[in-house]
């Protein structure tokens, strides 16, 4: 009768913001600018918090023929390790250079969390790579630890900037547009590859199976466990955000802003 067994198709996206189109526009020309003068532009995101221990991941790997890799049949968090039994990749990808950096913490997805992920990458590559630089552009998804509406993510880029001296633009993806977002398909998805069919069973593993990612088109990637405690709820105040140096851009103001030094 003309049938066959298909999959349901991801294909309805459902309405979208009026400005989605010209908000793409404007944050490739931001973008596009920055690199121009060869400051530095990174694409932030949460990877899908991974369960650690013995269980099953998705795809296959090269294992002696009838002996696959042994794994829990429930995919149930183990009691044991309490709040740490869930792995958070937070990733920085640095979009002129084709370079991955991702902090992997277990405790919680906080904004302070997101934002130390980016200091830490700043310290240990991004001072090397741009020694020059005086600005920082971040491309960032509208929801999550760097939602546009999350007050703690401003708050905490504000120290970063104070700190490095760099003037810090944030670019938000329209809402409902994060698969656009460069690091899902030019990192995070090289890293589901590359340990596709392996068992997370520790940190460790976590962290060296995402150092050990690369492309033939040369794509890097580096990885460090972040192993402090982020209390989640905390609460910014009205006071604290007016007296944040946030200066919000002409178009979209709330999806473009720029947090100065000073």
């Amino acid at each position: 009768m003309g049938c066959s067994l298909q999959a349901p198709a991801k294909q309805v996206e459902g309405t979208s913001h009026p400005d989605r189109d010209a908000q793409f526009d404007y944050l490739n020309k931001v973008v596009a600018e920055r690199l121009g003068v060869s400051e530095p532009v990174i694409s932030v995101d949460t990877k899908k918090k991974e369960l650690i221990g013995r269980y099953g991941n998705g795809g296959t790997d090269w294992r002696p023929r009838g002996d696959p890799e042994r794994v829990n049949v429930h995919d149930f968090a183990d009691p044991a390790l309490g709040e740490h039994a869930k792995a958070i990749p937070y990733g920085i990808y640095d979009i002129g250079n084709d370079e991955g950096w991702v902090s992997v913490g277990d405790v919680a997805d906080t904004a302070e969390f997101a934002v130390e992920s980016i200091r830490r990458w700043w310290n240990t590559t991004g001072n090397v790579r741009f020694p020059d630089a005086t600005t920082l552009t971040i491309t960032a998804d509208a929801g999550g630890s760097n939602g546009h509406r999350v007050r703690a993510w401003k708050f905490h880029l504000a120290a970063l900037a104070a700190e490095t001296g760099l003037g810090i633009t944030v670019c938000h993806y329209p809402p409902g547009t994060s698969k656009w977002n460069k690091i899902e398909h030019r990192l995070f998805s090289f890293i589901s590859m590359n340990w596709r069919g392996r068992p997370l069973t520790s940190i460790r593993t976590i962290i060296e199976l995402i150092g050990a990612t690369s492309t033939q088109t040369g794509l890097t990637v580096a990885a460090s466990y972040d192993p402090n405690w982020y209390p989640k709820g905390v609460k910014i105040t009205d006071t604290q955000m007016d007296a944040l140096p946030l200066q919000r851009h002409d178009w979209h103001g709330d999806w473009n802003y720029t947090i100065t030094t000073t």
